[in-house]
């Protein structure tokens, strides 16, 4: 009972104070910057810092496994499993891969951060009207150039009781048109942190599985499905995820474990 009552009052005395304060401290200076045309060097610094404080706060102990399967200089179609709001900041803040998220338009109105996500490029696509979410999702295939690479969620949304759902086929569209590979990411142990709907944070140990990139070159429209399929069995390898954490993981100072 201390135990829950010590975790609720962490919760609502600092860690929420601290994730608001952050990021309008953070948030307002990243805006400005990427109006005046920096808006990835604010991406690969400031919000990776926001990001990187708030697991921090948030007692996130993290593991990078796989950084080996990316090669400097490439872009890709990432694709990963969507668990909880967490999945955000282990991605922006753990992931060594400069990207733009394909995020829903609904997030443009979340202060602070909407305006700061717009204001960096990232694609925001309205999820009711598929022609305009193509359009946009292609208008931004440009800066998919010398590392830059975009991010999707291919489930659509978070899931609700930790099962991945069924992969929808745009970020593999899109990887076969480009001709760019797609790396399938698995999200373990975020939904024990913070489950959807919900503000009953808790400590925990989370880890990004990063697995060996999917070649797209020789690919063409009628291997989409099929690419899907493989990007989502490699990140449904390891099931009932959050058991795959052990409790007597290293724990790097920085809250980070490295992996190849």
């Amino acid at each position: 009972m201390a135990s829950q009552y010590a975790r609720i009052s962490y919760r609502w005395l600092v860690a929420i104070p601290f994730f608001g304060l952050s990021t309008l401290a953070i948030g307002l200076p990243l805006i400005v910057i990427s109006l005046m045309s920096f808006g990835d060097l604010g991406s690969r610094t400031l919000a990776v810092l926001w990001a990187k404080l708030n697991s921090i706060v948030l007692k996130m102990q993290v593991t990078v496994e796989g950084r080996d399967n990316i090669k400097p200089q490439q872009s890709y179609v990432l694709v990963a499993n969507h668990e909880s709001a967490l999945d955000i900041l282990l991605i922006y803040g753990y992931l060594p891969i400069e990207l733009k998220w394909v995020m829903k338009k609904e997030l443009r109105r979340v202060p602070i951060i909407g305006g700061a996500c717009a204001a960096m490029g990232h694609i925001l696509i309205d999820r009711s009207n598929s022609t305009q979410a193509v359009e946009s999702i292609q208008n931004a295939s440009a800066r998919l150039t010398q590392g830059m690479s975009v991010m999707f969620f291919p489930e659509g949304t978070r899931s609700s009781d930790g099962r991945i759902l069924p992969f929808k086929k745009g970020a593999f569209r899109l990887a076969v048109d480009l001709s760019i590979p797609v790396l399938p990411i698995t999200i373990e142990g975020t939904r024990n942190m913070l489950p959807t709907g919900t503000l009953d944070w808790r400590p925990g140990r989370v880890a990004l599985r990063i697995h060996p990139a999917l070649q797209t070159a020789e690919l063409t429209s009628r291997s989409v499905a099929e690419l899907s399929n493989r990007a989502e069995s490699m990140i449904r390898q390891q099931p009932g995820n959050e058991h795959n954490l052990s409790t007597t993981d290293e724990v790097l100072p920085s809250c980070e474990k490295i992996t190849s």
